[in-house]
C-alpha cells in the first residue's frame, strides 16, 4: 500500500506543478496588464493636464497682449491735444484774463506755509547734542561681553 500511495503522490505532483506554473504565468500576465493599464491611464491624464496648461498659458499671453493694447489706446485718449479738443467739443473754451474773477479775503495770508521757523535760543542753557564717539570695535567688545555674560548665566 505504501508503494501505491507513493506513486499516486508523485504522479499527482507532476500534474500540479504544470497546473501551478500555468496559473502563476496567467496571474503574472494579468498583473502586468493591470499595472500597464494603470500606467497608461496616468500618462494619458498627465498629457491631458499638460495640454490644458498649454492652452491656459496661451490664453493668458493673448489676454496680456490685449491688455497692453488697451493700455496704449487709453494713453492715446489721455494726450493733452485730444483732451483740449474734447473740451472744445463739449462747449468749454480757454479762459482769458477777462474771464477770471479774483476774490480778496480779509485776513488770508497766502504765504502761511512759508512762515520762518523760530530760531532756537541757545542762551537758555540747552545742552548741545552729544558727540557720537562709538566705534565698531567698541560695539563689538560690548556685544562679546554681553554674550559672555549670557553663557555664564546658563551655568548658574
Amino acid at each position: 500500500m505504501s508503494q501505491a500511495w507513493f506513486q499516486h503522490t508523485f504522479s499527482r505532483k507532476r500534474f500540479r506543478t504544470r497546473n501551478q506554473a500555468t496559473a502563476i504565468a496567467i496571474l503574472g500576465v494579468a498583473i502586468l496588464l493591470i499595472l500597464g493599464s494603470l500606467y497608461l491611464s496616468q500618462v494619458a491624464s498627465f498629457a491631458i493636464t499638460n495640454r490644458q496648461i498649454e492652452d491656459l498659458i496661451s490664453r493668458r499671453d493673448q489676454l496680456k497682449r490685449q491688455n497692453e493694447k488697451l493700455i496704449g489706446e487709453i494713453a492715446s485718449f489721455r494726450t493733452v491735444p485730444r483732451l483740449f479738443a474734447r473740451a472744445v467739443d463739449i462747449g468749454f473754451r480757454p479762459a482769458t484774463n477777462a474771464d477770471i474773477d479774483y476774490v480778496l479775503i480779509a485776513g488770508y495770508n497766502p504765504n502761511r506755509d512759508r512762515a520762518p521757523l523760530a530760531a532756537v535760543d541757545e542762551s537758555r542753557g540747552d545742552a548741545a547734542a552729544p558727540v557720537y564717539e562709538e566705534t565698531f570695535g567698541g560695539w563689538l567688545e560690548q556685544q562679546l561681553a554681553l554674550m559672555g555674560e549670557q553663557f555664564r548665566s546658563f551655568g548658574n
